[in-house]
């Protein structure tokens, strides 16, 4: 019943959050010999939509060895994190549908719904072209290179900081 009690939850420690993703990321590694990553997910399902409208668009040495095309690990991985984001939303009571309507975005974004949407698209867009530049995502360089307590991973994380910081302070204006 304590374990009902707490997945009920509407917010959890981040502690005890990123210890579980932590265990979960070793176990992902233990028994899968898999690591966590999410980004190469969308890479994998835009080859297919690719492939779909133009297969000899596709047909790259980017689509055949880089990031090949389809189901693969990191398209599971981000039906996980759907899915588990979900049943941990419905659980906690705090499931809504709402289209970025947070308050703090209108504060900082004003109430037309589109520049909230562009602000979205465009950091999406940036989020994934940096992802693929550095090889990885969140998941897949701090969370996993951080398991495996690689040097990169750590560096990642203090460089994410660092310019998340300065980068959140000029968006938000101090207004959070």
């Amino acid at each position: 019943m304590n374990l009902i009690k707490q997945l009920r939850k509407s917010e959890w420690s981040p502690y005890v959050g990123g210890a579980l993703l932590g265990l979960l990321a070793v176990l992902s590694l233990l028994f899968t010999d898999r690591l966590l990553s999410a980004s190469g997910g969308f890479e994998n399902i835009g080859g297919s939509i690719v492939k779909a409208i133009s297969p000899a668009a596709a047909d790259n040495v980017y689509w055949k060895f880089v990031m090949p095309v389809g189901i693969g690990w990191s398209v599971i991985v981000l039906v996980g994190i759907f899915l588990g984001s979900l049943v941990s939303a419905l659980l906690g009571g705090t499931f809504k549908w709402q289209a970025v309507s947070d308050e703090q975005w209108k504060r900082v974004f004003g109430p037309a719904r589109w520049k909230r949407w562009l602000v979205l698209f465009i950091g999406a867009i940036l989020l994934e072209y940096g992802a693929g530049i550095a090889g990885g995502c969140t998941s897949g360089l701090a969370i996993s290179g951080g398991v495996q307590l690689t040097p990169s991973a750590f560096l990642f994380m203090a460089g994410m900081f660092a310019s998340g910081i300065p980068i959140a302070m000029i968006l938000y204006r101090r207004r959070y």
